[in-house]
Parts: C-alpha cells; structure tokens; sequence
C-alpha cells in the first residue's frame, strides 16, 4: 500500500554545518573551534560565534559582527538546555493572541521546490510587535534523507534586534521547530482535547512524533501512548526511549487501526503522501492534530475523518497554499471551505468556543506559520539574558 513508504518527520538527529565559496574573496577557511572558560568558540575569518555554556554565560567573551555587535550562534544542543515544552506551549499561545490581536506582521512564506532530490527550502520571515520579536527561518524538507543519514527536516533562524535590524542571533533550528511544532499543537489540543484523555496515539516515530508526544503530555494526563510507525525498529526505539522520557506507557504496535483503537488524542507526523488514518479506526469523540502533510496532493487523514470533525487550522492563508488534508476533500465536493470552524487564534483569543459537550472528532490541521518560530526564539534568547 502507498503509505506503507512514509517516514517520520526529522527522524535522524544528525546534521552538518558547511561554509563554502568559490570566490576567493569571499573564501571560508575551515573554522577553528577554541574552548575559552568553558565557551564553545568556533572562529571564521571574519566572524567570532559563540556557542553558550549555560553555566559560565558568555559576559566574558563579546564576539561580535562586521558591524561590531554581539551576535550569538546557537546549536541545537544549546536550545535543548534552556528550551521546556511548557514554556514553548505559554509563548506560543502567547504569539497566536499577539496575532488576534493585529499586532504580527507575517508574510508569506516562499518554498523553492528541489524537484530533482524530492526536496523543498522555504523562507520564513515575521514579526511579533508585542513580544518585539523578528526572525527569519530557513527550512529544508528532503524526505529521503534518512537514506543518507541526515534529518528529514533541517532549520536555522536569523533573529534580528527589532530597532536597528542588527542580527543578534543566528540558531540552528532543527530541534526548535520540532518543539514548536509540538507547542502548537499542545495550544490547540488544550481548547479541542477531551478533558479525560488518557491514551494518544502517534503516527510517525521520529523528532516531530517525539515532540508531539511531549506536547500531548504537558496538557493532558496522558497515561498510554501507541505509537505506529512503518519501520519496526524506529517505533520500538520511540516506544523505550519515550517511556523514559514522559514516564508513562509507551507500547509500539504493528498498524495504525491498532494504535487508535483506544485513542482519545491522535498526532499524525508523517511524510505521507497518502492518507494514515481512516475514520473506521476511530472512537466518537477524538482530537486529532495533523501536522504532517504540507504540499496540496498530500494528506495524512483520509476524506471522512475531515468531514466528520470540527476543524481547526492554524492560518488561513497557508492552509489554502498548502494543506491536502483539506484541498482534497474540497476538491472531491465532500466539503467546502465553511467546514473550517476557526483559526487558532480565534480560539486563544476567546472569540469562538473550543470542544464543546456535543462535539465528536476535533481536528487541528497546521502547517505551521513564522510567528511560532520567532516567539520561541526569543523565549531562548531572553532565558539566556541576551
């Protein structure tokens, strides 16, 4: 079957960092890393970046840019020491009120398709005036990657002082989108979540499967995770690995109807191109979030599982780019665009109600916008006192 051949979202935790020019004058020596009371220091020919350790600071080093301004580099490995979902969850619920509210400036986002590596790098450009917060991400998405040992998904943010334009902050990205990408999805389940929910379901067991997991935990007291995943050994490795990480059960099952049988929350992190997850395998009442499928010919839920719900999406405007899980149906005359409930802003900002008694399947259906990226940026930089 088709989507016996998706894998999990970001499922190797590898990645390289290159500099490169053919022109002489613009030439990248190799970098020489220097370890300076306990810092980190990786030194090209024209710029000094630091990266932090969290005990000693970086007040005793200032290195700084061409025009002579401190300018933070952080790996992910710095990220994951000051980064909670918990916190993560708070600023993005934080950012989307920001954007009810008028106060984002959040352009489209710009996707150059690699068709020849099945690929795709996208720029991710906002601006949060409440928060003063300014970023652009870069994001590549090469599903095929795994076979090469690297990450499915690759991200770096350049985060800019907002009164002089100034970049402050240049991050690798990769462990920061996946936890906002969890953070998300926690916002939208605390509004669409039954109250009860006791067991989730996980599609997809790499980074985003992991995250999304987390995320499910930080909300609601989840006890049991199912987690299905077409490679045998990523779902066992998911499975011990979460365990220990969450401390609840976490069993790896051989088929998605067998991991929803007694779902109440059900996360699909795939890059399938076909739907994982069918309407029979459900019980009544079930949230689910989607955040896996992001081209128009491709989706994770099948037709009636969008057209039985009540459907949440994160923006409007990317969804009518870039979700199938909604495009198709459409398409096939199942739904229209009034299905949609609400953005998610609507409901943080407290202008439509979330799960109701009476309400069956919630869908939360997101492919993700800027303003998560810089609001989670900052919640780092500001932890870190910069």
């Amino acid at each position: 079957m088709a989507f016996m051949y998706w894998t999990s979202l970001g499922r190797s935790s590898s990645f390289f960092l290159t500099s490169r020019s053919s022109n002489p004058l613009n030439y990248y020596q190799p970098p020489t890393v220097y370890n300076i009371d306990g810092l980190s220091i990786l030194q090209w020919s024209y710029i000094v970046t630091v990266s932090v350790d969290l005990e000693k600071g970086f007040n005793k080093l200032s290195p700084s840019n061409s025009l002579g301004k401190r300018m933070l580099f952080l790996t992910d490995e710095d990220v994951k020491k000051v980064l909670t979902m918990e916190e993560a969850i708070e600023e993005v619920e934080r950012a989307f009120k920001e954007y009810a509210a008028g106060n984002v400036v959040l352009p489209p986002r710009s996707t150059i398709m690699v068709e020849r590596f099945n690929g795709s790098i996208s720029f991710m450009p906002s601006y949060i005036r409440g928060l003063e917060a300014q970023a652009v991400k870069i994001i590549s998405i090469y599903p095929d990657n795994p076979s090469k040992g690297l990450p499915t998904t690759l991200a770096w943010l350049v985060v800019n002082n907002t009164e002089t334009g100034v970049v402050k902050a240049f991050m690798e990205a990769s462990y920061l989108t996946a936890v906002r990408t969890g953070a998300v999805t926690g916002v939208a389940a605390k509004y669409l979540a039954p109250e009860d929910a006791r067991v989730l379901a996980v599609f997809g067991a790499g980074v985003q499967g992991r995250t999304q997991a987390w995320a499910a935990c930080t909300v609601r007291d989840i006890e049991t995770i199912y987690v299905y995943d077409p490679v045998p050994q990523a779902r066992q490795r998911f499975a011990e690995e979460m365990a220990e990480k969450l401390g609840v059960k976490v069993v790896a099952v051989d088929s998605g109807r067998e991991a929803c049988r007694e779902a109440d929350m059900v996360v699909t992190a795939t890059t399938s191109r076909e739907p994982v997850l069918r309407r029979g395998w459900l019980k009544d009442k079930v949230h689910i979030s989607a955040i896996g499928a992001f081209y128009p010919d491709w989706r994770e839920l099948d037709t009636a599982t969008v057209a039985d719900s009540k459907l949440v999406i994160d923006d409007m405007e990317g969804i009518r780019m870039e979700a199938g899980d909604i495009l198709i149906p459409i398409k096939e005359g199942a739904i229209t665009w009034d299905h949609v409930y609400a953005e998610l802003k609507e409901l943080v900002s407290g202008a439509k109600p979330g799960r109701l008694p009476e309400d069956g399947l919630t869908v939360f259906k997101s492919v993700g916008i800027a303003i998560q990226d810089s609001s989670v940026a900052n919640l780092v930089l500001r932890k870190l006192g910069h």
